[in-house]
């Protein structure tokens, strides 16, 4: 088992420099409520002095070939990999995250900055067929991608390894310079993070980082910064967008994990697959499934299968390489996800399973027909909790779903392909996942959504191209 207890003192990184700050607060471990880190919360003088760092910096990154960014990018991700087991560890004294899964995270983002890496020297324009029009005859046109300047990224705690390597590493390989600030709960775990990249030789001002609970509207507010990617709930993430103005921005933001599960479904199979992405990291993932729309005539043997499975998760320490399901944040989020499924129960849901909280423990938790108007279906549970609701026919689920507000991801279980086909065209979501649950992401593909679920997408390529300004360049020849 991992090491069970750590101090450590987080610094900030300008300009290349480690930079020691005053204790603003502690981090915490969830699930002995024992401190991990002291951690500073920056000032304005000192988020205004990074992003100088930063600005300082943008000129070379941009003027640096793509190949040798790319070997920069790979040289970083070799350094992750080295340090895997000590940055696993710090994530799991933080965030409540079974070992296991933080060892996955982190060498998971290893790859995401060797993804980069591949379309660093990819990233371009295209040719123009000028002579398609008469306007455009003798002319020769094509663009170019140029690099924004600088990037502000602000990451959550929930994956904070991969989520700032898919902020990172994009904005590196677009040739621009960055400056993080990652969610307060994972402070150590980033500085760990951090101090492995800076291994690789990072260049001075290429990468700078800041913490605490305001420096993130500081860096928003900075009209130096010139593209701000976000990842975190719907409500700060409308609140960056009005700051930012005319400024481009990446939003990743909430979901309530859908998943539709057909007449003609693998019931088991689908059964299986839900109760696992619904209560696994706890259900903190913005595709975690939360509401399971059985069809009528499978939910008996959908309920039974599933409540089987979750009755079968092993819960408990976050460092036992056993545990499959660990601690929520902290006790004041436990708190509230146990309020809402107390609401839901009050509406008319029946408890198939779990509905006990004890600290920053939620057991998992399987509620069947409750009412759709509660916050614990309309809403992000952002806990282990999942609904079960029983639909006569697709368009009243389609109806239901594309009438809130998310729109993430879905999953959809079905042996028809024309079911899969036009469910995947009806539903309002960034991606369809088709005989598959909504928690789904391959570190390579467009991920992002649409209405309250943001703006944007990530994956390296296509944070690359949302990273650049497109220039278009016309020759009369």
């Amino acid at each position: 088992m991992a090491e069970a207890s750590l101090t450590e003192s987080v610094r900030c990184l300008i300009d290349g420099e480690w930079i020691a700050q005053p204790v603003g607060f502690t981090t915490v471990d969830p699930y002995r409520d024992e401190v991990v880190a002291e951690v500073p919360d920056c000032d304005e003088e000192v988020v205004t002095a990074a992003v100088s760092a930063a600005v300082g910096a943008a000129k070379k990154v941009a003027a640096t070939p793509a190949r040798e960014r790319a070997v920069l990018l790979k040289r970083m991700a070799a350094a992750v990999r080295q340090q895997a087991s000590d940055i696993a560890n710090v994530m799991c004294l933080e965030t409540g995250k079974p070992i296991a899964d933080c060892q996955v995270e982190v060498l998971r983002s290893a790859d995401t900055l060797e993804l980069s890496a591949d379309e660093a020297v990819r990233l371009c324009g295209e040719l123009i067929p000028m002579e398609s029009s008469a306007i455009g005859a003798g002319k020769l046109g094509f663009t170019l991608r140029d690099p924004v300047g600088v990037v502000a990224a602000i990451t959550p705690f929930n994956a904070p390894v991969n989520l700032c390597a898919h902020k990172i590493g994009p904005a590196i390989g677009a040739g621009n310079a960055v400056v993080l600030k990652p969610a307060p709960q994972a402070s150590a775990t980033i500085h760990r993070f951090v101090r492995a990249l800076q291994d690789a030789q990072l260049p001075r001002g290429w990468l700078n980082v800041v913490y605490g609970h305001q420096a993130g509207a500081t860096m928003v507010e900075d009209p130096r910064v010139r593209f701000i990617s976000f990842t975190g709930s719907s409500a700060v993430g409308k609140l960056v967008s009005r700051a930012a103005g005319l400024r481009r921005v990446a939003l990743e933001l909430g979901g309530n994990g859908n998943t539709v599960v057909c007449e003609d479904a693998r019931v088991d199979e689908a059964a299986t697959i839900c109760a696992r992405n619904a209560m696994r990291l706890a259900g903190q993932s913005c595709i975690s499934v939360q509401n399971i729309w059985v069809h009528e005539s499978r939910v008996d043997a959908f309920v039974q299968r599933m409540v089987a499975v979750v009755r079968e998760l092993r819960t408990g320490d976050p460092l036992d390489p056993r545990t499959e399901v660990g601690t929520v944040i902290s006790r004041q989020s436990a708190e509230r996800i146990h309020r809402l499924v107390q609401a839901a129960i009050g509406a008319g849901a029946e408890v198939l399973c779990g509905n006990r909280q004890l600290g920053a423990v939620v057991d998992p938790t399987v509620l069947r027909n409750t009412p759709i108007d509660q916050e614990a279906v309309a809403g992000e549970v952002f806990g282990p909790v999942a609904n079960v609701l029983a639909f006569r026919s697709t368009d009243e689920v389609v109806e239901a779903v594309n009438r809130g507000p998310f729109g993430l991801q879905a999953g959809v279980f079905t042996e028809s392909m024309r079911t899969g086909l036009a469910l995947a065209r009806e539903l309002e979501m960034g991606a369809v996942i088709v005989n598959g649950s909504s928690t789904w992401r391959s570190d390579q593909a467009p991920y992002g959504g649409v209405k309250d679920s943001g703006i944007g997408r990530e994956g390296p390529k296509y944070a690359m191209r949302e990273m650049t300004n497109e220039k278009m360049v016309v020759f009369n020849i």
